[in-house]
Parts: C-alpha cells; sequence; structure tokens
C-alpha cells in the first residue's frame, strides 16, 4: 500500500473505511423540535469560551429522523442544541447528541467535532401523535411529545407552498461544536470550536403545535442538567438539505501557545 493510497482514503478502516467522502446529501429529513426556557446558569456552564449565551435563556431539544442520508444510511439522532453568540454573530452551539448508527457517530466526531454517542433515539407518528423518546443503557432519558401536524406553516404563494422565514433561518443558521481529539500519547493534538452550515435547503413541509418535553437524569446522558423550565414553542418539519465541510473558529491550543510566549 503506496502513501497516496493512504491520503486518498476517506476514513478507517482502510480495508473498509466507515464513511465517504462530503458533502453529505440528507433527503427527507425529518425534525422535531421543542423551544424551552432553562436555567440561565445552566447554560452558562454549558458553552465554551469565548461563546457566549444570548439572554433568551432558551434551549432547543431536538429529534431527527435520517431516512436517506448519503454516506450514512438510515438513522435517527437526538440532543441538545443552545443558542448562543460568537464575536457578536448568532450561532447555535451543539452540546449533547445521540445517536443509533456507526457511520455518521464516527464521522461526525472525527470531522466536525459533533458530541455524539451511542443511545436509542425515537421519533415516531402513535396515533394523533408525534413522539421522541431516547434511551441510554436500558433507561429513558428523554421524552418528547407534539400534536401531529396541527397547525401548517407553509405559506401559499404565487410560486406554491413556501416554509416560513424562521424556518429557513434556523436551518441556515451557524452550527458550532467543540471538537476534541487526543494525540497517542494522550495529550491533545485537536482543541477547536468547529462551525459549519447546511447549504441547498428545501423545506417540503412544516408544522407547529401544542408539545411538551421531559429530562429524566441520567449520568451518562445528562440532558436533565439542562432543566426544563417552561415549554415555548415547538416545530417539526421535513427538509432536504446538504451538510458540507466547516471551518475552525477558534484553536484553544494555538491560544494556549501564545499565552505561553507573551508570558
Amino acid at each position: 500500500m503506496k502513501i497516496e493510497d493512504i491520503l486518498k482514503t476517506s476514513s478507517m478502516p482502510i480495508a473498509s473505511p466507515t464513511y465517504p467522502r462530503g458533502p453529505y446529501r440528507f433527503v427527507n429529513r425529518e425534525y422535531f423540535v421543542v423551544t424551552y426556557v432553562s436555567d440561565p446558569e445552566a447554560i452558562h456552564e454549558a458553552l465554551p469560551e469565548p461563546l457566549e449565551p444570548d439572554g433568551s435563556n432558551t434551549v432547543f431539544y431536538e429529534f431527527m429522523r435520517m431516512p436517506d442520508g448519503a454516506g450514512f444510511g438510515d438513522y435517527t439522532q437526538t440532543g441538545i442544541v443552545i443558542p448562543a453568540k460568537f464575536a457578536g454573530e448568532p450561532v447555535n452551539f451543539i452540546a449533547q447528541m445521540y445517536l443509533d448508527c456507526e457511520p455518521p457517530i464516527a464521522g461526525g466526531r472525527e470531522i466536525w467535532g459533533f458530541p455524539q454517542k451511542f443511545a436509542h433515539p425515537r421519533l415516531e407518528v402513535a396515533h394523533d401523535t408525534l413522539t421522541g423518546r431516547l434511551e441510554y443503557a436500558g433507561q429513558p432519558v428523554a421524552i418528547a411529545t407534539m400534536v401531529y401536524k396541527h397547525e401548517n406553516l407553509m405559506k401559499e404563494g404565487l410560486g406554491g407552498a413556501a416554509p416560513p422565514d424562521e424556518i429557513v433561518k434556523k436551518l441556515l443558521r451557524r452550527q458550532v461544536n467543540l471538537k476534541l481529539i487526543p494525540h497517542v500519547d494522550g495529550s491533545p493534538a485537536i482543541a477547536q470550536l468547529v462551525s459549519y452550515a447546511l447549504t441547498d435547503v428545501q423545506v417540503r413541509g412544516a408544522w407547529a403545535g401544542p408539545a411538551r418535553l421531559h429530562l429524566i437524569p441520567h449520568v451518562n446522558a445528562p440532558l436533565a442538567d439542562l432543566p426544563v423550565v417552561r415549554v415555548v414553542g415547538s416545530s417539526y418539519f421535513i427538509a432536504d438539505v446538504t451538510l458540507p465541510y466547516g471551518n475552525v473558529l477558534h484553536d484553544y491550543l494555538a491560544e494556549a501557545r501564545r499565552d505561553r510566549k507573551a508570558a
């Protein structure tokens, strides 16, 4: 095996790469998002500097169903997203994620630094109720419910139905992850804030409705550390999106080197 063969391989193991090169297209991606008010101190503690709270004291709890993810397959994910600011710019910080499929977990952690762990999330319709449920190590951790397709948010116009601006803005907003990867000696090799933004967004449907969210304390899935004070909104939408590669917003190792040099 020659060096050019090694360097052009998309991922490990080289005999059967876990995921291909991107970008990655998702078709009919379902989103169930519950917006809730949480504890401002808990929000502050969950944000790595230099990110700052956006002042709304809100958190997004999200379930996503991916039936057709190019290179990654068919899977479901769930987790917590915190609205924040980076140098004054509104961003979404991905605080915790739980998936049920190996390729997107490996690719998500290695490329973008998604904080992903293996668990058992589900998003499905039960009679008149959209239901999201997460189990970790055999225990329920998160349960969310919403009246199914209660209020259609698509706006009728000359060109047909169009999605509401807030849905499109949410999908296009810059997302930020804390990427941590060690050297083989255990010291930090990568410690960065990494960002990306979805592209080629096509919203196929969008709905709102009453919702409830229950988070259950779990030591290895600490979603309840950002407690639910009050649910303030919820939405369910279906979209086609492309996940591209991202860029580095902040490099903690470079900052530490500058600080040592200045000292």
